[in-house]
């Protein structure tokens, strides 16, 4: 009798260096979905799988876990930063755009740590794995700045009290993002905002 093989033991199609762009892309929105879930150490080849390409693939791409989570935080601060520079933001609005990232990234959570009692964020995971890299500190930073210009009038940079107040509302907030689906860390953050006393829009990706 012959055995078929199973939807996970089946080779991925070869989609030829043409799809390059689809590849990468495909394995960074794999690798969200999967860090949300299994944080990350969760294995590579789970995020090669759930991309549809082999590990050679993952690894031509990516050639390591350093490389996939910063793609992914590359990702997740860029849109933050076009929504807030998107014609007619609101900070309610920006802010449900880094919600949205804040319940589908680990990677995203493991940037916006809070350093001491200021707030200011430092590219230091809970495992130390960004901490050597300058892209991660550049990456904060760029966030950072992003918020800052979505204060209203009144507090705008040079008003160091608010934005520092709202860069840790972020990572309090991120701090109870946890729960088994992507529905219940959203119930949990947008609760925590609304214990902060904070409104925030929608919760999407950006589109723009």
């Amino acid at each position: 009798m012959t055995k078929h093989p199973t939807s996970d033991e089946r080779r991925p199609a070869n989609r030829g260096p043409k799809a390059a762009a689809g590849n990468r892309a495909a394995l960074v929105a794999a690798a969200r979905e999967i860090y949300a879930v299994h944080g990350l150490d969760a294995p590579l080849s789970r995020i090669a799988r759930k991309a549809g390409v082999g590990q050679g693939v993952l690894y031509r791409h990516f050639p390591d876990r350093d490389a996939i989570a910063s793609a992914v935080l590359e990702e997740n601060v860029r849109q933050v930063e076009q929504a807030a520079a998107d014609e007619g933001a609101t900070l309610a609005g920006v802010l449900g755009v880094v919600t949205w990232h804040l319940v589908r990234s680990a990677a995203f959570i493991g940037l916006l740590h809070a350093d001491g009692a200021s707030g200011r964020f430092h590219a230091d995971g809970e495992d130390g794995r960004f901490h050597t890299h300058a892209l991660a500190r550049d990456l904060s930073e760029r966030f950072e700045r992003a918020l800052r210009g979505c204060l209203p009038d009144g507090h705008r940079p040079g008003v160091p009290d608010a934005s520092d107040d709202l860069m840790l509302a972020v990572a309090m907030v991120s701090g109870a993002v946890i729960g088994p689906t992507p529905e219940e860390r959203e119930r949990r953050a947008l609760a925590a905002w609304r214990l902060l006393g904070i409104t925030v829009g929608p919760v999407t990706a950006f589109e723009g």
